[in-house]
């Protein structure tokens, strides 16, 4: 191999290998299990080592895995709607979720479990992590086809450290609550993207950045295993009737977003026909705009609201917004993150305030400061006792009111905006620098510069065109999309 083969198809090699030898070294000296993952744990008089009583597992499994499936086949296979990048879209988001997995671990562990000495490892670190990797799969869609691995790798190592410190803030010191992280990560990644591509500025005008007939059914399969497994998403973490609350409520918004979306993509289409842009993802936006409230006591008809808001802006926002935002800002949104996780992120960061300024005593009973811990009264205090009394451990409050709750629950949402923006555009100069190399123009949105593609067989190839003399005008070989329509 040439050195200048290689700086042009190889810059990732020594990067990966290294990072992953970091990984390794930095497990071994931080990480180690929990207690319910540890063997001494047999030893336990408290603990029955022979059942999953006492055991977080059984649990959270079900859930994490569900969540599991939903960022290696559901994000993957989203993306292959590019005709000419399915390799990459699924394998390498593959490759760089298996990277965020490991880094979110050490990021999120140094916030979360860390005693001094160790990280130490649950369950819930594995579904934490694979919430975190959801964040740079959604950033990862915007500048999908114009970044080369190395790029994408680099980016996600920036973003899931500015992300970890976020999650901290809003979660341990605002003491917000979003269970299904619509603020945390899809506000975060998709606006953290977004400042990545605006920085860029690729011309990236290109013919390959289309779906053929094929492309879009395997794009699909992704939205269904998404839209399948969404409620696991927003519930993984809850328990009890919280979890079961964000199960129902997303259901719905997942239900009535997707009757929306298609009713709004044929209004808006020409000749009133649906629009796979459309389908493919603003069927799933009612799950992102539900997120931060699923768990509260939205009820059922509220949830089905909150879908169809979703599904309508969704579909406005790639038929009409997209196509601005890229002429005007200069910022290409390749798979559409704006209209799927931004903007129906912020939705839910709204009614998410919303719902928690309502909340009271009467409605949620005492988990009331369970769901919106800071509500709860001050240690010491009487009322901490008495709270203490009826629903055993609670974690001391800061005697939040109401509209007090409210107000963090927005503020946070402005907060997360403001770093992720920040955090992208400086994340974007980094992965500008000439060490990290750019995809050459004639390649964008194409395989062939960082994958072997098998040669298309040009004799079967001619013996259809000899079959079909008008197949170059068909819609099963390749359809047209409105100007401005992206996915995602």
């Amino acid at each position: 191999m040439s050195c200048k083969h290689f700086l042009m198809h190889g810059r990732h090699i020594p990067f990966l290998l290294a990072i992953q030898v970091a990984f390794i070294i930095l497990f071994g000296v931080f990480v180690e299990y929990d207690k319910e993952a540890h063997s001494a744990r047999a030893f336990d008089k408290d603990a029955n080592a022979t059942t999953n009583e006492g055991n977080s597992l059984g649990h959270y499994y079900p859930m994490f895995q569900d969540v599991h499936v939903m960022m290696f086949i559901g994000f993957g296979f989203l993306m292959t709607f590019l005709k000419k990048y399915g390799y990459s879209a699924v394998a390498v988001n593959f490759l760089i979720a298996a990277i965020v997995l490991q880094w979110a671990t050490l990021c999120q562990g140094f916030y979360h479990t860390f005693d001094g000495q160790k990280i130490h490892i649950t369950i819930t670190s594995l579904l934490n992590a694979d919430f975190a990797s959801a964040t740079v799969l959604i950033s990862f869609g915007a500048v999908i086809g114009v970044t080369t691995p190395l790029q994408l790798a680099v980016m996600a190592v920036c973003e899931i450290a500015i992300f970890a410190s976020n999650e901290h803030l809003g979660l341990e010191v605002l003491r917000i609550s979003d269970i299904g992280a619509s603020m945390l990560v899809h506000v975060f990644g998709a606006y953290f993207g977004l400042a990545v591509s605006c920085v860029l500025r690729r011309d990236v005008t290109s013919e390959k950045e289309g779906a053929s007939y094929n492309s879009d059914i395997f794009a699909m399969i992704g939205t269904i295993f998404l839209w399948l497994f969404w409620p696991s998403f927003n519930a993984g973490l809850a328990e009890g009737d919280a979890q079961h609350r964000a199960v129902i409520n997303t259901y719905y918004s997942l239900a009535a977003c997707c009757v929306t979306a298609f009713a709004i993509s044929s209004l808006v289409s020409k000749e009133h026909k649906f629009d796979m842009v459309h389908i493919q993802n603003s069927t799933l936006a009612g799950g992102v705009a539900i997120g931060t409230a699923a768990d509260m006591m939205i009820n059922p008809f509220g949830a089905m609201i909150v879908g169809s808001i979703a599904g309508t802006v969704s579909v406005l926002g790639y038929r009409y917004l997209t196509p601005v935002i890229n002429r005007k800002f200069g910022i290409h949104d390749t798979c559409g993150v704006h209209n799927l996780h931004g903007m129906p992120g912020v939705i839910a960061g709204i009614v998410g305030a919303i719902t928690a300024a309502a909340a009271t005593q009467e409605e949620y009973g005492y988990s009331l400061y369970r769901q919106f811990s800071a509500r709860g009264p001050l240690e010491g205090t009487a009322e901490y006792a008495e709270l203490h009394h009826h629903i055993g451990h609670l974690h001391p409050g800061l005697g939040r009111s109401a509209s007090m709750q409210g107000g963090y629950q927005i503020a946070t949402l402005f907060i997360t905006l403001a770093i992720a923006i920040s955090g992208g555009l400086v994340t974007g100069l980094i992965l500008r620098l000439p060490i990290f190399g750019k995809v050459p123009r004639d390649h964008l949105f194409d395989d062939e510069l960082s994958w072997e593609v098998p040669e298309e067989d040009h004799h079967h190839q001619g013996i259809s065109q000899v079959s079909h003399h008008d197949t170059s005008a068909s819609p099963m070989v390749h359809h047209g999309k409105a100007v401005g329509d992206t996915h995602i």
